[in-house]
Formats: structure tokens, C-alpha cells, sequence
């Protein structure tokens, strides 16, 4: 037995890069939208289209100051006031002016997924920070924002008659990182729709409930 096979499968850990590559293919994706869609439904969601992207700008830009404080939190979030524009919305920190249109919706998604991504470039590997499913290090947070966008993209890409499909490579990083139990024979994407909720795979109905696991991996 080689050395490599007696500690098991090498993990290929999820970057800074990977992150800033989900952000600008999802981005470059909802720029096909037509102008006039955006207030229709995301998939299966209960949020329109336009309040999706702010919900996922607001994850992003969540995941980045949770980082943020020299000493970060352990028990809890930094207390942002999460905002609802309507009953049923999504509870927010960041809104989009609605008078810059879809360009500047897709410029807020852009610049909070920048402050994510240069977050988890100059975090230290020792930092760790609260989230509800784990406190996590800038690697889990890196992870986290990517699974939101591919997700919320694979939403908005349903309501907005595009389509969408994440490299593969990503998914795998993002499943072995947050869904380790997740099945590992399975194609990546539509593997990690399963995770989420949003697919069945062969043999598997979909989960009525799930979560990541964001503690920090060996």
C-alpha cells in the first residue's frame, strides 16, 4: 500500500479563487436576464427574483464581517439589524436601490461576493468565527458562500428562464467540504441540489430538511 492510500484520499481544499470564480460566473449567468423578470418568483422559493439576489448579496456580505472583528465572535452574529421590506421577505442587511435596475442589483451581488472573497484571502487559518451549523474557519466561509451562490443562482436561473449549470469541480470542493456524507458516486451538481433540497437523486427522494456541517476540517 503507498503511503498516499494508507491516509486515505487527499482533500483539495476550497479557496479564495474558487469563491471569486462562483460569484462572477453566477453574475455573468443573471446578466442575461430580461429586464422585465425580475419580479417573478425564484423557483421554488417564496422571494422574487430581485429579493433572492439581495438575500444572497446579504449571505455573502454576512459571512465576510462575521470574519471581520479582530476577535471574532463565538456564540453568536454580529448584530446587524436584518431588515424584512414586506412580510414573507427575506430579513436583510443589504437592499439594492431599485431605481439602478438589474445592473445595479447584480453590481451590490458583485460587491459583496469581493468582500467575501478578500476576506478569505487575508483571514488567518486560525480564525474562527459563529455560524448556526458550526463555528467555522475563512476556508468553511469560503465554502458556504459558494454553495449559496451555485443554489440561489440554480433559483433565480428557474424563475428567469436561464440556464445554469456550475462546474463540477467546484460542487465536488463545496460537498466534501460543508456535506461529507453526501454520496460520493453521484454526479456533483445535481449531488449538491440533493444536499440542498432542490433534487432527488436516483434511489434518494429529496431531503424535507437539511444542513452543512461548517466546522473546520482536519
Amino acid at each position: 500500500m503507498s503511503p498516499s492510500a494508507a491516509i486515505g484520499p487527499v482533500r483539495h481544499p476550497v479557496t479564495a479563487d474558487d469563491l471569486d470564480r462562483a460569484v462572477q460566473l453566477a453574475v455573468a449567468v443573471l446578466r442575461e436576464a430580461p429586464p422585465l423578470a425580475w419580479g417573478g418568483r425564484a423557483g421554488s422559493l417564496e422571494w422574487d427574483c430581485w429579493e433572492t439576489v439581495e438575500h444572497l448579496s446579504d449571505d455573502l456580505f454576512a459571512y465576510a464581517a462575521q470574519m471581520g472583528p479582530r476577535t471574532p465572535p463565538l456564540e453568536g452574529e454580529v448584530p446587524f439589524v436584518w431588515e424584512r421590506r414586506r412580510p414573507g421577505g427575506p430579513a436583510n442587511v443589504v437592499h439594492a436601490d431599485r431605481t439602478a435596475g438589474p445592473a445595479g442589483l447584480l453590481q451590490v451581488l458583485e460587491a459583496s461576493g469581493a468582500l467575501l472573497v478578500a476576506m478569505v484571502r487575508t483571514a488567518s487559518p486560525q480564525v474562527r468565527a459563529y455560524h448556526v451549523h458550526g463555528v467555522s474557519d475563512a476556508e468553511g466561509f469560503a465554502a458556504m458562500g459558494i454553495v449559496e451562490t451555485l443554489v440561489h443562482t440554480h433559483d433565480l436561473a428557474q424563475g428567469l428562464g436561464l440556464a445554469w449549470s456550475p462546474p463540477a469541480d467546484l460542487c465536488s470542493r463545496v460537498l466534501d467540504r460543508l456535506f461529507p456524507h453526501a454520496p460520493g458516486a453521484t454526479d456533483r451538481w445535481p449531488t449538491l441540489l440533493w444536499a440542498t433540497g432542490r433534487a432527488d437523486l436516483p434511489g434518494r427522494p429529496r431531503p424535507t430538511a437539511w444542513r452543512w456541517d461548517s466546522t473546520p476540517r482536519a
